[in-house]
């Protein structure tokens, strides 16, 4: 079947017809998500090779110790770094392990490139621009600081929009960690919060080249058309680079859309003929492969790593289009996993989800852990919008008597932030995962429309990470409770009637 027509949701109306997809996993990578390779690169690699993390405080040492021990490149990208003693801890890893490349016996090859949101790094005085500003003046030459500026806020509405605020007109809030060829993709960004008590996913692709190159070169990318921080603290564009909010609009996203594409093609074409020659190898008889050496030979990959990219001011769709089609293929009796830490679906992905035959476990931030509680100003009202958004989709889900196919479950944890954001997809007749989905998208408005996004699906047939992934999925849900009609009777849960009315115009912001 032609995987274009798994991609028929995008087209369709809003309740799909489900069409059966193959019944099982195969081996040899001739698994039932394949399609995917149809959009993006496939990278097997081997399950050994993946980590999957469960705690801020461990994503914080590991991202100490990676630094600490990386030789050739280190590449960050997240929506801001932090301004606290544990963020200045981090900077103190990247300038001993430049320094220590410096005094090394020859020139030095290790590279740092950091990309970070524009409006969000240049917050207050004290900001991620100054924390940085350090390390570019001491090492110009091996030191890169990218802030991306997104090309929708421009002209007046830049001018009028105050500081914090203008966040919400667009974003690079893609989150990942790159030290030599070991990866780590996540929904954490470079802040105390994140390395403490703020719930989030985190998971370690470990020597794995190729994925490390793929996301050095899209994150280099995005940092050619985004403005490059200077030792004075002042920001200025590549030579001969559109300017995002200065120049032209349409000239700008066509620049941006195909240094994107250009990165995701290659690496497809690479990973098409690495896997064409892999397969041509295996096809030699063993003859041929006992005279290479045991020693020369990989083992068969039993997971497979696929990259999703979602900017849609780019003209970049890849990741709805592979979610929706995963929503949309997901049969009877499988069951789907959805967590995110900002409940606001797109009206797409609520219509497949209220109208596909899967079973639904979504998990959300209670008022209590939602990262907006207790904000000063507008923002502290933001929780109550959230609550009010999820009112009126657990009514809907009632309204069609789907209480039992579609749950809501709230996580609940006293002290704690809830962050956690992705998606678990357990087959018809499995208690494990085959596929799971990890990185920065929220599923809501911003993460599809406005933000640069990016996360990774992991296919594997591996029983031990399968198992893995079902621990951590069941780590997070075991904090929650199911939420009811009883649920929005509690006083914590009044919405005040000006919040009801301002929701709907402000829900495609936040």
């Amino acid at each position: 079947r032609s995987s274009w027509l798994l991609l028929a949701p995008l087209l369709a109306p809003p309740v799909p017809v489900v069409t059966a997809p193959p019944c099982s996993l195969c081996p040899k990578g001739a698994h039932r998500f394949q399609w995917i390779r149809n959009l993006v690169p496939e990278f097997g690699i081997s399950s050994s090779h993946v980590k999957v993390l469960s705690s801020p405080t461990e994503f914080y040492e590991l991202l100490k110790v990676q630094i600490k021990s990386a030789k050739q490149r280190v590449v960050m990208a997240s929506l801001y770094l932090g301004t606290g003693l544990l963020e200045q801890e981090l900077v103190d890893c990247l300038e001993e392990t430049l320094e220590k490349s410096l005094q090394a016996k020859g020139p030095s090859s290790l590279r740092v490139s950091i990309l970070l949101d524009y409006t969000r790094g240049s917050r207050g005085r004290k900001n991620s621009r100054t924390m940085l500003i350090p390390l570019l003046q001491r090492f110009p030459e091996q030191v890169r600081v990218s802030l991306f500026h997104t090309p929708n806020l421009r002209g007046l509405l830049r001018l009028l929009i105050p500081e914090r605020f203008n966040e919400t007109i667009g974003l690079q809030h893609i989150k990942v960690y790159l030290f030599d060829d070991n990866v780590i993709l996540s929904g954490a960004n470079l802040s105390d919060l994140y390395f403490t008590n703020r719930q989030d996913r985190y998971v370690l692709l470990q020597n794995s080249p190729e994925i490390a190159d793929f996301f050095t070169e899209l994150v280099d990318a995005i940092g050619d058309v985004s403005l490059q921080l200077q030792r004075d603290d002042t920001v200025q564009m590549m030579e001969g680079m559109v300017h995002p909010y200065q120049g032209d609009k349409v000239a700008y996203c066509e620049i941006a859309n195909r240094r994107v594409m250009e990165v995701i093609n290659s690496a497809r074409t690479r990973q098409e003929l690495l896997h064409a020659k892999t397969f041509h190898s295996s096809q030699q008889g063993s003859s041929s492969l006992s005279q290479q050496g045991s020693g020369d030979l990989k083992p068969e990959p039993d997971t497979w790593i696929y990259p999703l990219i979602q900017m849609k001011p780019f003209g970049i769709q890849i990741d709805e289009m592979v979610t929706e089609t995963l929503l949309t293929e997901a049969e009877r009796d499988a069951r789907v996993y959805l967590t995110t830490g900002y409940f606001n679906l797109t009206q797409a992905y609520m219509d497949l989800i209220l109208g596909t035959r899967a079973e639904y476990r979504i998990l959300l931030a209670s008022p209590e852990v939602n990262g907006f509680f207790g904000a000063k100003g507008v923002a502290g009202a933001i929780p109550a919008a959230y609550v009010y958004i999820e009112h009126q989709f657990y009514s809907e889900v009632c309204g069609l008597h789907q209480e039992e196919r579609v749950r809501l479950q709230e996580y609940c944890r006293a002290g704690w932030t809830f962050h956690a954001k992705g998606l678990w997809l357990y087959l018809a007749g499995s208690d494990l995962p085959c596929l799971t989905l990890i990185g920065s998208p929220n599923f809501g408005y911003r993460s599809v429309h406005r933000d640069l996004e990016a996360q990774i699906a992991i296919v594997t047939e591996n029983k031990a990470l399968q198992q893995q992934l079902h621990q951590e999925q069941e780590q997070l849900y075991l904090c929650s409770g199911v939420v009811s009609s009883a649920t929005f009777e509690q006083p914590n849960r009044y919405v005040k009637l000006w919040v009801k009315l301002v929701t709907p115009l402000i829900k495609n912001f936040f």
